[in-house]
């Protein structure tokens, strides 16, 4: 994203949300999206001045995992609420304004996490649309405001929250200890939609088009009259981001395709025929099969793993780039979501991605990341936006990584060949029963165990294949996808009898959280 979202000179509407280690702040700024407005995240250590110098229409103070009476917990630069700038804080960012602005915050025998009612007495401005009486909300908090500040209305409270939500218009502060950016609050998306058109007076008038024409400008400005390179993977975030960067320079950009030997069965045909027929793109094929699984002889760590490969594909990159004038820059589909499990300043790492964690210290590329602030389905709608065919904008998400994070254990060409075999009847049945639209990602898994089995009255000791399938809208939370049992069944029947070395099929039924989506 830019400081011109709009991609014109015109005054922009713009919602700062600022991150105080929330793992949702950026779903945050997608909901400011969905209601057409243009969001940004930045990070909570910024002096008013700088707050200021962004020319924000409203700000949100977003939730986090500490406590507001905790030595060293984050905290905004006081001068922030004299900006003339409405405030809205969520979770964590309402027990801070409280805690800034004379409130009380207390220390609870017991926290709320999960479905809570939320009792709306008078409504204020947020809550106008929920109506009086109990609502279902999503809480995660242990602290709760007991107090609010001076002058402040208390408009809703719950079981352990006894200020669960309260306004000042006179101050522009506005405050909510449950979290609306989350779909187990229904009336979330109002509450936030009012704070950004009614109290902010936001336009609304923010769409993809501006989305594109924001990172036209800003990928020209960037690479100049310089050359590109781009990771393409097969995947839907580095083709759209290859389109984007084409769009804006053109035959400047070259795309590298990484035949690492970890894509799906017929997948790197696939991609060479899209591109180089269908996109008139120019692209490199580089079959590297032999180079990946040379690197990871041995290796069984997911985190190194992943590192290894996003180091290989580096070394690959430059090697391609070396007979190109000019090519400074490498394009990255990179998605928030990989940025966010990546770890940041405030949120936890949970994996490192081939693409952010993963990348090699030395590297001499500069990064151009055109995706790097939008979910999948904002990426994409771009992508249908730049008039990418259906069969590239709709293909499921597939990691860079590819089937490399998807075996347990040591990637070998028989492993990828058995993976391969199995997945391929997985995403078959999935599309014969017209799923594909309503499944988020299935696919095969081979862990690292093997177990007793009985075919044609012997006794095999052989792998099983787990199937993963899930429905989500974002990849930040995901659900185990209810697949018909026959379906299951059909599955389960077809890749014990068709992939060699394979006796048992599993299926997951975990959610993310606590898991994710992939297994590495």
């Amino acid at each position: 994203m830019t400081d011109t979202p709009g991609g014109s000179a015109r005054a922009t509407d713009r919602i700062l949300v600022v991150d105080f280690g929330a793992q949702y702040a950026q779903l945050i700024a997608r909901r400011v999206r969905e209601a057409k407005v243009f969001s940004e995240i930045v990070p909570h250590d910024l002096s008013a001045d700088e707050y200021a110098a962004r020319r924000p229409t409203g700000i949100i103070f977003s939730g986090g995992p500490a406590s507001v009476h905790v030595d060293g917990a984050p905290r905004i630069d006081p001068g922030v609420y004299d900006l003339g700038v409405p405030i809205l804080g969520i979770c964590y960012g309402a027990q801070l304004i409280a805690h800034q602005r004379g409130g009380v915050v207390g220390r609870n025998e017991r926290g709320e996490y999960g479905r809570t009612e939320l009792t709306v007495g008078d409504a204020g401005t947020l809550l106008a649309d929920a109506g009086s009486g109990a609502h279902p909300v999503w809480m995660s908090h242990f602290d709760a405001i007991t107090d609010a500040p001076a002058g402040a209305t208390v408009t809703a409270s719950s079981p352990d929250a006894p200020v669960a939500a309260f306004e000042s218009a006179e101050a522009g502060l506005y405050a909510v200890q449950f979290h609306p950016e989350v779909h187990h609050t229904p009336c979330g998306q109002d509450l936030l939609r009012r704070f950004v058109l009614d109290v902010c007076g936001c336009a609304g008038d923010w769409t993809m088009s501006s989305v594109i024409e924001s990172s036209v400008a800003a990928i020209r400005e960037q690479v100049g009259d310089g050359r590109a390179i781009c990771g393409l993977s097969g995947g839907v975030d580095s083709a759209v981001a290859a389109a984007l960067v084409h769009e804006a320079i053109g035959d400047q950009l070259i795309c590298v395709f990484v035949d690492t030997g970890l894509m799906r069965a017929g997948e790197g045909e696939q991609v060479v025929d899209a591109f180089e027929k269908t996109q008139g793109i120019e692209l490199i094929h580089v079959r590297a099969a032999e180079r990946f699984f040379q690197k990871l002889v041995g290796v069984t760590d997911p985190e190194e793993k992943r590192k290894a490969i996003g180091e290989l594909f580096i070394r690959i990159f430059e090697d391609a780039a070396a007979g190109i004038a000019d090519a400074r820059f490498l394009v990255q589909g990179t998605l928030y979501p990989d940025v966010i499990e990546s770890g940041t300043k405030d949120a936890a790492k949970i994996k490192s991605h081939h693409n952010v964690g993963g990348l090699p210290d030395d590297m001499d590329f500069v990064l151009v990341e055109p995706l790097r602030n939008l979910f999948k389905d904002e990426v994409r709608s771009v992508g249908t936006e730049l008039g990418l065919p259906d069969e590239i904008v709709w293909r499921q998400p597939f990691p860079g990584p590819g089937l490399g994070v998807r075996i347990i254990g040591e990637v070998t060409p028989e492993t990828v060949s058995v993976l391969q075999a199995a997945d391929r009847i997985v995403r078959d049945e999935i599309s014969a029963a017209g799923l594909e639209r309503e499944i988020w990602q299935a696919f095969a898994v081979l862990p690292d165990i093997r177990s007793v089995g009985v075919m044609g009255d012997e006794r095999t000791y052989a792998r099983p294949v787990i199937i993963r399938a899930v429905t989500s809208e974002d990849a930040m939370t995901a659900d185990w996808a209810r697949l018909p049992h026959d379906l299951l069944e059909k599955m389960s029947s077809r890749i014990i009898n068709e992939v060699d070395g394979v006796n048992r099929v599993a299926y997951d039924i975990t959610s993310k959280p606590p898991g994710t989506i992939e297994w590495e």
